[in-house]
């Protein structure tokens, strides 16, 4: 079985929110963890804490960086 690449969720850009990634694939832009935990749960990771989760790499910022 392979294992999932990692979630990152990108440093905020110039005009708001942050991109969340899978591996090469994009999942949006997130303007809140509500938004980062819809990503995930459309991707059949529903039950991740997107605060506390090793699978998710937060950069330039953790979890509640959101504003400029």
């Amino acid at each position: 079985m392979a294992e999932r690449p990692p979630v990152v969720v990108h440093p905020l850009s110039p005009t708001g929110g942050r991109r969340v990634t899978v591996g090469t694939e994009i999942l949006g832009l997130a303007y809140n963890l509500r938004d980062v935990e819809e990503f995930l749960r459309r991707t059949g990771l529903e039950d991740v804490d997107v605060e506390r989760s090793p699978v998710i790499e937060w950069r330039g910022g953790g979890p509640h960086a959101w504003n400029r």
